[in-house]
């Protein structure tokens, strides 16, 4: 698998299989079904070869290049569906 973590903060933001074709630029990063418009090569690096969490979404882990960390803000998007936040 390969992972596009923003630089900033070190959360990682999408993971693809090993196969998909990924594209940076910096202007944008072109992936097989969709343009990410906020993330570019100037602001977020991409890891070949990783194996992300089973329970891995978009912004709960950081990646270092080596270490999966939980990110203690993150909140389950459906947690606040039933809280109605």
């Amino acid at each position: 698998m390969k992972t596009i973590v923003e630089t900033a903060t070190g959360l990682s933001k999408y993971v693809f299989e090993d196969a998909a074709e990924v594209a940076m630029s910096s202007d944008n990063i072109v992936t097989p079904n969709f343009i990410i418009g906020d993330l570019n090569s100037n602001n977020s690096t991409m890891h070949e070869g990783v194996t992300p969490p089973e329970n891995w979404t978009g912004n709960r882990y950081t990646f270092d290049g080596t270490t999966w960390t939980a990110n203690p803000d993150w909140v389950d998007p459906a947690t606040l569906e039933e809280e109605g936040e």
